[in-house]
């Protein structure tokens, strides 16, 4: 029976740079224990919004075979997160007179007041994506945040409103549908993130998330518990790859490559005669980079996605007493990896700034890999699918229970799926580091990537094999 009651949960991030599907479920201590993982490179995304529906649609397939096949479960409705530079807030008031001031105040006149804003006129092409009560008032009485139980004639609030293209949502929502899945909810990236990432102190005290991705950068400001600010800028990681591309003359794969080992947002640290060797392509001379070089040019473009962030941080107000952000910035997203990024938003912004991992509401066994900042957005959505109890997805075979017993400890595609992914990730970067001044650096890269692609070929066989031989089994024993 317990099959039943569990609640199986499910995000899926539709990144710039990745496509993340994400099963878990609460465990007994409140926390979420992640079941199954999926990922994979997303190609039909540009600055957090789909432009291409067939290339997403497989991208999302295949994130959720590796997370079924990881997980043991069918995923059947998601919560996706949106992004994208089409995003704006609004910040509005609203109010309803209340018919029998003589009852107290209930979930249904806060879902009446709601319902009035969601029908707020937009601009045209636009609709709502979150309606979020900020405070409320009571008959002229302001400052109250939980006014449910109180009386009162007048009931008054004022809401941050999120609002997005209709088109480019409803583009998301029908690359879901035709991956065969359902989408049971929406909710703003950076909400998402800001779940995973942060306390409820550090809401109260005042924060703001800043989430890096590889098409956007989301901001969210939170002070007294309440979310206050939203924005998304049009820039990540991938505009930083881009520069490094033009700036060396190399193609995207080796700039990638550069600017995770070797790159740094502050150009002071690199010493002159740091230097790394790329292999010249079809026998072209090998290409010497400068790593001060390198790191100037990241540092140019960090810097301007930071100024970007910093204005809308600076039209929140935070310099205002009331609205100052105690527990500072938190960095997170892929972008938050890059070396050296914190010292250099500190510098920026003269504000506190830590880097946000997701592991804040994971269990506490939980892979090392998942409490990655890169994660953040994905956990946090499994999180909203959780706190909305959205039945995400079920046992593979639910309607015969005692089967489940027998093939679901087959740990057989699991284990090559996290151990030589974070074996190959690992092994090199060590051996690298010694040689950075030497030559033949980024040239080990290639063969990383040569084995990484045999691993993942790998992990879909065993998974696939492992399936196939699992039916026969079953079919065999049926027989017997």
């Amino acid at each position: 029976m317990s099959m039943e009651k569990e609640n199986i949960a499910v995000g899926l991030d539709i990144g710039t740079t990745k496509i993340v599907a994400m099963i878990g479920k609460k465990n007994e201590y409140g926390k979420l224990e992640i079941l199954g993982l999926g990922k994979a490179k997303s190609l039909g995304v540009k600055r957090g919004v789909v432009n291409n529906i067939t290339q997403t649609i497989q991208s999302i397939q295949h994130a959720v075979a590796d997370a079924e096949a990881e997980a043991g479960y069918k995923i059947k409705n998601v919560v996706v997160g949106i992004a994208g530079q089409h995003i704006r807030s609004i910040q509005h008031s609203d109010y309803i007179s209340r018919e029998n001031p003589d009852e107290v105040i209930g979930d249904k006149d806060i879902e009446q007041l709601i319902n009035q804003v969601q029908k707020l006129n937009m601009l045209p092409g636009e609709e709502i994506i979150h309606v979020l009560p900020q405070e409320f008032k009571i008959d002229g009485e302001p400052g109250i945040k939980e006014p449910i139980g109180m009386y009162g004639a007048r009931l008054e609030a004022t809401f941050h409103v999120v609002v997005g293209q209709a088109a480019l949502i409803k583009n998301a929502g029908r690359c879901i549908k035709d991956a065969g899945l359902e989408l049971s909810g929406i909710t703003l990236e950076p909400l998402a993130s800001a779940e995973a990432v942060l306390s409820q102190e550090e809401k109260e005290a005042g924060v703001a998330l800043i989430d890096i991705g590889g098409g956007t950068t989301d901001l969210a400001i939170f002070k007294d518990g309440i979310i206050r600010h939203t924005a998304v800028v049009p820039f990540g990681g991938n505009v930083i790859t881009e520069d490094i591309k033009e700036g060396c003359s190399i193609i995207e794969r080796q700039a990638e490559i550069l600017k995770v080992k070797f790159g740094s947002a502050w150009p002071g640290e690199n010493k002159d005669n740091e230097i790394v060797s790329i292999p010249g392509l079809r026998g072209k001379e090998p290409k010497e980079i400068s790593l001060k070089n390198l790191s100037k040019i990241i540092n140019a473009r960090v810097d301007e996605i930071v100024q970007l962030v910093f204005s809308e941080i600076k039209s929140y107000g935070y310099e205002n007493p009331q609205k100052k952000l105690i527990a500072g910035i938190v960095l997170t997203g892929g972008g938050s990896e890059l070396k050296h990024i914190k010292q250099l938003v500190e510098y920026i912004t003269g504000i506190d700034t830590r880097i946000g991992y997701p592991n804040e509401h994971l269990a506490g066994d939980s892979n090392l890999e998942i409490s990655s900042p890169l994660y953040a957005t994905a956990v946090g959505l499994v999180m909203e699918s959780e706190k909305h109890r959205i039945k995400g997805a079920v046992a593979f075979n639910s309607n015969l229970v005692e089967e489940v017993v027998t093939p679901e400890p087959t740990p057989l595609p699991k284990e090559p799926v996290v151990t030589p992914m974070q074996k190959v990730e690992q092994e090199p970067v060590v051996t690298e580091a010694k040689t950075v001044k030497v030559e033949p650096t980024v040239t080990e890269t290639k063969k990383i990537e040569v084995e990484e692609e045999q691993s993942t070929a790998g992990k879909f066989e065993t998974s696939f094999l492992g399936n196939f031989f699992r039916k026969i089994k079953d079919f065999i024993e049926k027989q017997e």
